[in-house]
């Protein structure tokens, strides 16, 4: 004898677990953007570490190197999800079946979609953001 909860559960097993599987799996795709976003900012800093040094050998301030950076990171992160919206906004309809309790464009789940990449994009720019606006101008413009 089992309850009814326990035969619907035993029913649904297999599409739990492919759930699970999916959170996981788009959970470690958001880990590695995350770090393709920060390997490629910090490239880009260091790249540009002379001409971070001049701006702050002429007086820029530290707040406005950063906003620089992460300027430039939310520019690749919005390029990044114009791109990303058009696939996800053409692609919802094969994906439907797969949607318990959603619609297949719901807006509130693609609004926290972008909220949560954008707040990715921003925590993986601010480190690279952070060590440029601690660059010393003299020791940027001596390797030169």
């Amino acid at each position: 004898m089992t309850t009814q909860a326990q035969s619907i559960d035993a029913t649904i097993v297999q599409e739990r677990t492919f759930a699970s599987l999916c959170t996981c799996f788009g959970a470690l795709a958001l880990v590695m953007a995350c770090v393709g976003l920060y390997a490629t900012m910090a490239y880009a800093v260091t790249r540009r570490t002379s001409e971070i040094g001049i701006r702050m050998a002429l007086g820029a301030e530290r707040r406005r190197i950063v906003w620089m950076v992460l300027r430039e990171m939310l520019a690749l992160a919005a390029v990044g999800l114009a791109i990303g919206f058009t696939a996800v906004w053409e692609t919802t309809k094969f994906l439907e079946s797969f949607l318990f309790g959603l619609k297949p464009n719901d807006p509130l789940a693609l609004a926290a979609a972008v909220a949560i990449l954008i707040a990715c994009a921003i925590l993986a720019g601010y480190a690279p953001a952070w060590r440029a606006a601690r660059i010393d101008p003299m020791v940027a413009l001596r390797h030169e």
